[in-house]
Order: C-alpha cells, then structure tokens, then sequence
C-alpha cells in the first residue's frame, strides 16, 4: 500500500513540477493565435473548451490501454509502479507535450510530416508508412474486439453476432471519421471520458477498502512474471499507454487543431498522459489485490475478465456497468481516432483540403474497405509487432523533438536521455522477443547497448557541428 500511494502522489507533483519545467523550455506564447482560429474551418480546425479537450484528448489516447496494459504488466512486480510514475513523467508526459505543441505550432501538422521535417525526407515516408499501418492496424482490432463483446453480451438475440457488430460500430467509425468533430467526438467522449476515470476513482476506493496483497518496492524489482520473462526490456512495452506510447503522437494533433490557447497545452497533453498514468497505476494495483497473487492472476484469463471480474465484485450494478464501458465503449473511442488521425496524414501528405465532406469520403473508405478485408484473415501474428511499433514510432518522435530543440537553443537534453533509453527498450526488444530474433538475453542487451551508444555518438556529433536558430519563430 505504501509504494502505491507514493507512487500516486508521485505522479501528481510530477505534473506540477515537471510539467511547468517542460512548458518553460518549450516556451508557450499565450498571445500567439492557435490554428483552430487561424485555419478554422468547422471540420478538423475549431477552438473548443479546454475541459473538453482534456477529456477527449485523454480517451482518445487511453481507450484499454492503461488498464489492459498494466494488469499484464503488474505481472513483472512491483518493477511496474516504477516504470508507470518515471515513464509518464519523464518521457510519456514530455512525448505527448512536445508532439502536441509542435504540431500546434506547425498549424496542426501530422505526426509523420512534423517528423520528417526534423529528421529529413527518408524518415517522413517512413513514418507515414508506420503511421498509417499503426493507426489502420489499431482501428481494425478496436472493431474486432468490441465486436465480439457486444455478440456474448446479446447471445440470446437472433440478430447478434460478431459480423453484425462488426459493421454496426464501422458504420459509427465511419461517422465519427468524416464528420465535424464536434458532431460525435465532442459531444459523447466527455461522457465517456467521465466513466472511465469514474470507474478508476472506484477501482481506488477497492485498493484502500479491500483486503489483499499489493506489492512493494522493498520487495526488490526482480521479475515475477510466470512465463518467466525478462523485466527489461519486456515490462517497458507491455506497459505502453500507461507509461509512453507512440500512438498518442498521432493522436495529439487532433486536439491541437482544437486549442484555444497555447497555455492550455500543458493541462490538455502533458495532464492527459499523466491521469493516463494514474489509471494505469490504479488498475495494475487493483488488479493484483483482486486476484492476492501473480499466479492466480495470471489464471484469472484475459485483462477484459479481470476487469469485468474487479467492477462485479467489488461494485455491483454500477461496478457492472461502468466495466461494460471500460471493455467496450473505451476500446471503440480510440478506434474512431485512429481512423480519424489517419484520413489527417492523408491528408497532410497529399495536401488535400478536408472542408468539403467529398475530399474526406475519398479519403476515408479506402481505409475502412482495408479494415473490412482485415477482419475476415488471421492478422494475430502482425498484432504482436504492434506494441513494438507503437513504441519505436515514439522513440523516433522523441528524436524528432530532441532535434527540434537542439536547433532553437533549448535544453535538448529532456528529449535527448528519454530517446536513448527507448531505443535501448526498442533495439533489444525485438532482438529477444518470439516475434523478433528470438536470441539470449544478455547478448541481446549488449547489442541494445551498442546501437544506444552509437545513437547518441551521431546525434553529439551533429549537434556540436550544428548552430542553433537564433529566432523564436517557427
């Protein structure tokens, strides 16, 4: 109970903290115009209240992840509470601040060409690539996997069944793709912003009030996994959204089309990711305490069981009903933005105008004709790539922003450590993991080690030969 709790406050003062250190050196200019007036257009660019944008930018970066995440990845220990509080704070919450703004600052840009105009042109083609099947991959399984909930929920009408849910919420990513995001988007994920962190506050009443075993850091960070898996680098992608994740960076452009002011970027971005963090932190304890061990929670069955097993019990209805949300409804929040950030890159990189619905309907269906074609083949084996996709896409944003700084004369080095550490968790990861080389542990760390190092060689070396601008204007 006690390393949960410090590890709660923890992410609070690292808002404050180190969240005003990361705004100072970004450098905001409250008086400066915001696309979402400069380039309003009633579609994608349109200012909107501040809460608002919180609550939609946190589910749309959240969705399962924070919850499914850390109840797979309280599975290594109480290692877990560490990589939640220092990821979020030093490397999620930077990430998902500095893509936000800079993108606010290049009128809303993508992800992919934000970074290819730090990193060159190679890198942009790649990155719209990796974006693209990121986002289409995740809009794909954010259909499937609600799909298949909703048809057990309602066996025992005739009419249910996966494929009919299937096209029923595709339909509804259709909609919520194309229209104004002030039409679905603005209008029902506050709600469902407010359910999730609701069933959160619930999940940590339990943790306080019920009995059962929480871990803590003095019982050592040595792994408890019962596959016997390495804590690192396997913890530091397991846990993804609740600690770093690449796909915020495409996410976070949408809302940076939305801001009324650039003040408000540090509560929308940095404050998003860090009550991600708390989610992930509640539920990874929540879910260790309901199950009393790492051996009979790995038994429970799959994250949706447990958290469906967690509201039943220890909330009832309500509990009951706000699981129904957390297992169906969250998932399908970040389906529709996946796909919606993803007709934004087309866009982008086609420099196509997104005001009349005809450009966005060409756009759009190609994309959802793929997620069709992918529901009816076997894509298990692409899926596991995926948390390594997800986050090597964010080790090369944190590159990019590295860059971004090194070049305007600011401290570089916020971006510069954290892109280190997560090409070293990238590198050596798909060297050991089944999907990847499959090879030993320790000469897998060394070569991560060795590709760290050698990064870090070619960035000081360009650095030391490059002058920064001498202007604020980007």
């Amino acid at each position: 109970m006690i390393t949960f709790s410090v590890a709660l406050v923890a992410l609070l003062v690292g808002y404050v903290i180190y969240g005003m250190l990361v705004e100072k050196v970004f450098g905001i200019e409250p008086d400066r115009k915001t696309p979402s007036f400069t380039k309003r257009d009633g579609v994608d660019y349109m200012p909107m209240p501040r809460w608002k944008v919180f609550l939609i930018q946190f589910l749309n970066i959240a969705g399962t992840g924070p919850i499914f995440g850390a109840i797979m990845g309280i599975q290594f220990g109480p290692a877990a509470y560490l990589w939640i509080v220092l990821g979020c704070i030093f490397i999620g919450g930077f990430h998902d601040y500095m893509s936000g703004m800079i993108s606010l600052r290049k009128d809303g840009l993508s992800l992919p060409e934000v970074l290819g105009d730090e990193l060159g042109t190679g890198v942009r083609y790649l990155m719209r690539l990796l974006s693209m099947l990121l986002l289409v991959l995740v809009g794909t399984v954010f259909v499937v996997t609600p799909a298949d909930l909703l048809a057990e929920m309602t066996s025992g009408f005739t009419w249910s069944s996966s494929l009919v849910w299937f096209f029923v919420i595709l339909l509804y990513y259709a909609l919520a793709t194309m229209l104004p995001i002030s039409t679905l988007i603005g209008r029902l994920y506050p709600l469902f912003g407010f359910a999730l962190l609701l069933m959160a506050v619930l999940a940590g009443y339990g943790i306080y009030t019920k009995t059962g075993f929480l871990p803590e850091l003095a019982d050592g960070l040595s792994g408890h996994h019962p596959k016997g898996l390495p804590v690192f680098p396997m913890l530091c992608i397991t846990i993804a959204c609740g600690a770093v994740s690449g796909f915020h960076g495409t996410q976070s452009p949408i809302m940076s089309r939305c801001l009324k002011n650039e003040r408000d970027g540090r509560i929308v971005f940095y404050g998003a990711m860090i009550t991600e963090g708390v989610v992930a932190l509640i539920w990874a304890a929540a879910a260790i305490k309901y199950a009393g061990s790492y051996e009979h929670l790995a038994e429970l069955g799959t994250p949706a069981v447990v958290v469906n097993m967690v509201c039943n019990t220890w909330f009832g209805t309500v509990g009951a009903i706000l699981a129904v949300l957390g297992v169906v409804a969250a998932p399908i929040t970040s389906g529709d933005t996946a796909f919606r950030s993803a007709r934004l890159i087309v866009a982008d990189m086609l420099h196509i105008n997104q005001k009349h619905f005809a450009n966005r309907f060409l756009i759009a269906i190609p994309m959802f004709l793929i997620a069709i074609a992918l529901r009816f083949i076997d894509f298990n084996v692409l899926w596991r790539y995926f948390a390594w996709t997800n986050q090597t896409l964010a080790c090369v944003t944190l590159w990019a922003v590295t860059v971004w700084m090194a070049r305007r004369g600011k401290c570089f080095w916020m971006g510069f450590l954290p892109a280190l550490f997560m090409t070293m968790v990238c590198t050596s990861y798909i060297l050991i993991a089944p999907e990847g080389l499959e090879l030993p542990l320790r000469p897998s760390l060394w070569a991560g080690l060795a590709v760290t190092l050698l990064s870090a060689y070619l960035f000081l070396k360009w650095k030391i030969s490059y002058k920064p601008y001498k202007t604020k204007k980007l």
